[in-house]
């Protein structure tokens, strides 16, 4: 019976279009759906494509090939001449024995510069991974939004029930008044009351505001996976706490950057691109060798002929059999022109190689930065908890207060407006943390993913 109650429960889920997420499982779908990140890898795709076009026009790239079929003369003996010069027999045009003909004619060119080939082929190769680990960057970026609106997700859901106990407290106190105030309790006034439905307002607005934060942020999470009108967003997580990730020392900060970031190893990439482009622009310098040939077939079955059975390669007036080949040198009379483009390649590559000085301590001392803030975010949010802590006792104080003396109402609302105001103030700074850290994962050059496989196993 408990089996068959799953079921039926799993399965209105289902019809529901409910899924529950925690925020790993979001990060992976958001960037899954996320129509940006789709359209720079079909740029890779482009990319690798010119690596297989390079590929094949290594060999022969320029081959054509014609063929034709269709009818042909046959030949006749003519007989010139005279009698005091003899008389010559030769073979013209018969166009009464007209008959089939098949023929086919070809030409390529080869070229032998392997080293320019070698060399376009690297720098396509390196222009790809330049462009892979450019992806991997906006991924990383990708993943601090998504982990921001899941944050965002729980802090709106704390700001409700924070808002709703607020309500639900002031209203209590409310009631208790009204009814002080029928018996004539000597310790109420009207004055209470008034004083009491003055700060109302404040905990009307705080529930406002946490549901407007509610509908924003769920704006932002439909979009991100692309749900249907029918689909339900739910999270893992009950409550909004701080990350479970343990934090790194400075150290391995510091060592993740530079092993990691794809900045670095885009940068890289891209040095290498340069280099090789400036040996391909210095080899175009040297003239460029390559083989060519050509070759021309022909065979027809038109009536000469007495002898019906020909050789497929005897020769005569239609029936053809040719071909060349040769070995060819090509200079580029304008060397000035490439020379420059040499000179300018050579120029990139080296303004490219003055990045590289800096890079990497740039980079590590972003992710210093913002390994800092995360620790001040940490230690703030610890304060905060303490205060709140302390609130929680200055408000059962209050509370035991106001049960004896119901003229201690105001004392009680203050307490209790404090305790919400810590409340928020916690739950903000939580979620704080939590962003700072996001953000200081991808200033290390990681995923969510990428990070928990390395520092949570």
């Amino acid at each position: 019976m408990v089996f068959f109650l799953f079921i039926a429960l799993f399965t209105s889920m289902v019809m529901a279009g409910e899924v529950r997420y925690d925020v790993e499982r979001f990060v992976e779908e958001g960037v899954a759906m996320d129509p940006q990140v789709a359209e720079m890898r079909l740029g890779t795709e482009s990319k690798k494509n010119k690596i297989s076009s390079l590929k094949a026009e290594a060999i022969l790239p320029t081959f054509n090939i014609a063929m034709m079929v269709g009818p042909a003369p046959g030949l006749k003996d003519e007989i010139s001449g005279d009698t005091r010069h003899g008389f010559d027999t030769t073979k013209v045009y018969d166009f009464k024995k007209m008959g089939p003909f098949w023929g086919i004619q070809g030409k390529f060119i080869q070229p032998l510069n392997l080293g320019q080939y070698k060399a376009g082929k690297k720098a396509l190769e390196a222009d790809l991974e330049q462009k892979t680990y450019e992806i991997e960057h906006q991924v990383h970026k990708k993943d601090v939004e998504l982990q921001m609106y899941y944050y965002n997700y729980l802090l709106a859901k704390e700001m409700q029930k924070v808002a709703k106990d607020a309500q639900s407290m002031v209203d209590k106190a409310y009631d208790q008044l009204e009814e002080a105030l029928d018996d004539d309790d000597p310790n109420v006034s009207q004055m209470d009351l008034l004083n009491l439905k003055a700060k109302m307002h404040t905990v009307k607005e705080g529930v406002v505001e946490a549901d407007l934060g509610m509908k924003r942020v769920m704006l932002a999470i439909r979009f991100s996976l692309q749900m249907r009108d029918e689909d339900t967003f739910a999270s893992e997580d009950s409550v909004l706490v701080p990350r479970p990730e343990r934090l790194p020392t400075i150290d391995e900060v510091m060592e993740t950057t530079e092993l990691f970031h794809p900045e670095l190893k885009q940068l890289s990439a891209g040095l290498r691109a340069r280099r090789i482009q400036v040996d391909l622009a210095e080899a175009k310098l040297a003239p460029e060798f390559f083989v060519m040939g050509e070759f021309e077939y022909v065979k027809s079955w038109a009536g000469n002929r007495n002898i019906m059975v020909k050789s497929a390669f005897a020769e005569d007036a239609v029936n053809k059999l040719e071909g060349a080949i040769g070995f060819g040198v090509r200079y580029h009379l304008n060397f000035w022109k490439n020379y420059e483009k040499y000179r300018v390649a050579k120029s990139d590559y080296r303004l490219l190689q003055a990045k590289d000085n800096y890079a990497a301590a740039g980079l590590k001392s972003k992710a210093m930065e913002q390994y800092y803030l995360v620790v001040a975010a940490k230690d703030k949010m610890d304060a905060l908890k303490e205060s709140l802590r302390a609130s929680e006792a200055i408000l059962k104080g209050a509370a035991m207060q106001y049960d004896l003396d119901k003229s201690k109402t105001g004392d009680l609302v203050s307490a209790y407006t404090q305790n919400v105001t810590l409340q928020k103030d916690y739950y903000f700074a939580v979620c704080k943390y939590n962003v700072e850290y996001a953000q200081m994962i991808s200033a290390m050059g990681m995923s969510l993913k990428e990070y928990r496989e390395r520092f949570m196993k």
